[in-house]
């Protein structure tokens, strides 16, 4: 490589989309586990990276948790998002909305099931109501890949050691978060045994500047925001004095 290509260069930081698993164990509040899982994964009408698109429940409180989030996602209102009394607006753009719905539709030819939405409404503007599919399972879209829209899927898992492995069984590795009242348990389960970059314990947010944003396996390298972040841009010296 001569001096010329040297010079271009660069280090990198990339972020590359995400499956992010919201992961309710037996011991979790169900109802603020219904509240944030529905506000992570139809913010911003769920277009962002690290929106919540798998729910993975444990079989225990499965019944109870899909009882209250079909509830809240048929309740959630599509219209102009300058108008107060409207939940969820357009996608970005029609395309975006052509490629939800194919793989809502790929997903339910392989055995999906559609709880609530998953219907393209008539009408002006790119919108998609909010969905839920059910009986996903690998090998459909909705399980393997980044749906970008307010669609959920709803996943259930036979413990928590399934529920893990559920959440882990994924090429991405973006963010995710854990529900369960012991939060040292929690803490646990995201430090030793969650494969991902981010995890919120009880809660959700879209970032934090003090802290290290980013993920793992496909879904990119390096990290934004905080200490880590400024790092990842400047060449570190190192001063040896005997």
């Amino acid at each position: 490589m001569d001096s010329k290509q040297l010079k271009q260069l660069k280090k990198a930081v990339l972020e590359l989309g995400s499956n992010d698993a919201f992961i309710v164990l037996e011991d979790a509040d169900i109802e603020t586990a219904v509240e944030t899982c529905t506000q992570a994964r139809l913010i911003n009408n769920g277009e962002t990276c690290v929106a919540a698109k798998r729910f993975i429940v444990v079989d225990s409180v499965y019944d109870e948790f899909r009882k209250r989030i079909v509830e809240k996602f048929e309740g959630t209102k599509a219209g102009d998002p300058m108008d107060d009394s409207s939940d969820i607006g357009p996608l970005a753009r029609a395309d975006l909305r052509e490629q939800l719905h194919e793989q809502v539709e790929q997903s339910v030819a392989k055995g999906a099931t559609i709880a609530v939405g998953g219907k393209v409404p008539e009408g002006k503007g790119s919108f998609y109501p909010a969905t839920i599919l059910e009986n996903v399972e690998k090998g459909q879209p909705a399980y393997d890949d980044e749906l970008f829209g307010p669609v959920a899927s709803l996943i259930r898992a036979k413990d928590e050691d399934d529920a893990m492995r559920i959440a882990n069984d994924s090429r991405y590795g973006l963010g995710g978060a854990i529900f369960s009242k012991d939060e040292e348990k929690a803490v646990r389960l995201a430090r030793e045994q969650f494969d991902t970059g981010m995890v919120y314990i009880n809660g959700y947010g879209l970032a934090n500047p003090a802290l290290p944003f980013g993920g793992v396996k496909n879904s990119g390298y390096g990290r934004e925001h905080g200490g880590f972040g400024i790092k990842e841009f400047v060449n570190i010296k190192a001063v040896h004095v005997f």
